[in-house]
């Protein structure tokens, strides 16, 4: 026959397991619900800019050349993301921005597409094996009659 059973101390181990959950679930989860933020509010920030830019080229004064009207747009594409401290703006730091003018019945549209490699690129710093889940590549595009 046995005498009773000892019981072990169980004084620290919630500190541990809590320690373990802290540092193996929360934190990460937490770091990765940041960089998606962050790429969400940076893909909005892109949607905007391209609508600005077509705005701007469309209402550019008749008669202006398409590279002025070009010109014109990137300026606004440029200020509509000039709110991020990241310095992103067309040409620079990644972001590709074209324009196509097409020929829409008997008017002139133009198109402008704004496009982002984020994945490749992120802004933020994503945490270690979390980079799957940002998208490849941002990308928007707005077109518009032309006065």
């Amino acid at each position: 026959m046995r005498g009773p059973m000892k019981r072990r101390d169980q004084s620290g181990a919630a500190a541990v397991e809590a320690a373990l959950v802290l540092c193996f679930i929360v934190v990460p989860l937490t770091f990765a619900m940041i960089s998606y933020a962050f790429m969400f509010s940076f893909r909005q920030s892109l949607s905007q800019a391209a609508a600005e830019g077509v705005r701007a080229a469309a209402l550019a004064p008749a008669g202006t050349s398409h590279a002025a009207a070009e010109a014109v747009a990137t300026t606004a594409i440029n200020d509509a993301l000039n709110g991020l401290s990241s310095g992103v703006s067309c040409g620079v730091k990644n972001l590709v921005c074209t324009f196509t003018w097409t020929t829409c019945g008997t008017a002139t549209c133009v198109g402008v597409d704004v496009s982002y490699p984020y994945r490749n690129h992120p802004l933020l710093p994503s945490f270690p094996g979390f980079d799957h889940i940002l998208p490849a590549n941002l990308a928007y595009d707005a077109t518009a009659q032309v006065n």
